[in-house]
């Protein structure tokens, strides 16, 4: 891969190509569209890891997503002004970061509501349909992006065909964002193949000639069929991810009062060693923790920002080529890799394990399926050209104009359920679930 062709300033979809536009260059335009899409702004009411609560403090995918693009600005500069030399005569550092910044505003934009436990359900519900013969109808690699449901997956189908310019591209997004966006360039035949992470992949059957397209523009060596090599960019974008992950599960879990703070600011201390800020040094006992964490929280962000992009350098070699093995986390550094990993086993051991978020993720699972018995059964009974009863009939007219058409195939149909569903916020699926059972609203 080059850098010439990585990063192409052209765009998915009929638009006009790039004009020039005083201080706003097309990697811009594309931090705009995303911002300013719908899609992007439900996020503010979608779980992160805890419940969307009365606790202000408490992360959402908006403000996760917001923090993450900050990071992800960063790493993409520091590595553009190492390879200042190596861009194309109309790229600079910022336009690298731009793009980072970009990806990273939208890699959470396709997760449905209540987080991973909402994928997870959605899985779930369709392993039972494909056991009463519902997905009978759909080829082998079809029914895998159902068995296999992937926020990355639908957040790709929502960039290109969903927000803006319905089906004709989507946002137009620059095949440089785009690029950097697709963690997983691959469909749902690789999902649970060995050596991935289990159900990731980036692009369901219905996009496949859109992501031939764009990995074509980029230049992304093809690695078997339908799956190929990584942007190297991407790595700044999941590695920005991670690092705001670590210390963001951390805080969330002292402001649920699930850890202490001395434990937090142990792990933080161990990473910034004698790098301490004044302003952290001269705070007293009457100083909010919540003060004392934010001023050592953006010294540690510094520190694990330089790692990552210290590693992305050395490891350029390997993004070129299309043959670096894991993330750049696992190729940081001394402390800062410790940090991160620790954070997340603390996550993992302490935070992950609260009743309140194991009664939401049960929740979770009632919630959606309902809606996917719903929408899909709706689906299902008019497919063929047959008449859906009165009650799916209803169904359907809630969609309006986005309801699948009687003759479709029932992958597509499915996938227009699945775009309404995977849309909500985690209030107005819980909402529409009850009032589906005929439950009246809590006075």
């Amino acid at each position: 891969m080059d850098w010439q062709t990585l990063l192409t300033r052209e765009r998915l979809g009929k638009s006009l190509q790039n004009t020039e536009e005083l201080g706003r260059s097309p990697f811009h335009k594309d931090h705009d569209r995303i911002i300013f899409s719908g899609a992007f702004r439900r996020l503010g009411r979608k779980t992160q890891v805890h419940p969307v609560t009365s606790n202000d403090h408490i992360h959402t995918r908006l403000t996760h997503s917001l923090e993450v693009s900050c990071v992800g600005r960063s790493l993409g500069m520091r590595a553009g002004e190492v390879l200042r030399d190596e861009l194309p005569d109309w790229c600079d550092p910022a336009d690298l970061g731009m793009i980072v910044q970009s990806a990273c505003l939208a890699h959470d934009i396709g997760n449905p509501p209540f987080g991973h436990s909402g994928e997870d359900a959605i899985r779930h519900w369709f392993l039972q349909a494909a056991g009463r013969g519902w997905l009978d109808d759909m080829s082998d690699v079809e029914r895998a992006d159902f068995l296999n449901f992937e926020g990355n997956a639908q957040g790709f189908r929502v960039l290109t065909q969903l927000e803006y310019h319905q089906f004709d591209g989507g946002t137009r997004l620059t095949y440089a964002t785009l690029g950097t966006y697709l963690k997983y360039p691959w469909t749902s035949r690789h999902a649970q193949s060995p050596g991935y992470k289990k159900h990731k992949f980036g692009c369901y059957q219905s996009e496949l000639p859109l992501l031939e397209q764009i990995v074509g523009k980029l230049g992304l060596p093809l690695l078997e069929e339908q799956r190929w090599a990584r942007h190297p960019l991407v790595y700044l974008m999941e590695a920005a991810d991670d690092i705001c992950y670590a210390l963001i599960d951390l805080e969330d879990g002292l402001e649920m009062e699930l850890l202490d703070y001395s434990e937090v600011e142990e792990l933080l201390l161990d990473l910034v060693e004698g790098d301490l800020p004044e302003t952290y040094r001269q705070l007293g006992p009457k100083d909010s923790r919540r003060r004392k964490l934010a001023i050592l929280r953006g010294k540690a962000i510094e520190h694990l920002t330089n790692a990552a992009a210290q590693a992305f350098v050395e490891q350029q070699g390997a993004l070129l080529a299309g043959t670096l093995q894991g993330d750049l986390v696992e190729h940081m550094q001394g402390s800062a890799k410790h940090c991160v990993l620790r954070a997340k086993a603390i996550a993992r051991e302490r935070i992950f394990q609260d009743k309140r978020k194991t009664l939401h993720e049960i929740g979770a699972y009632t919630t959606l399926e309902i809606l996917l018995n719903a929408f899909c059964g709706a689906a299902l009974e008019q497919h063929g050209g047959r008449t859906p009863s009165f009650k799916h009939q209803r169904i359907l007219d809630l969609l309006g104009n986005n309801a699948p058409k009687p003759d479709g195939s029932l992958h597509h149909s499915f996938l227009r359920m699945i775009d309404f569903i995977a849309g909500m916020t985690d209030s107005y699926a819980s909402e529409m679930a009850r009032e589906m059972t005929g439950r009246s609203a809590p006075t």
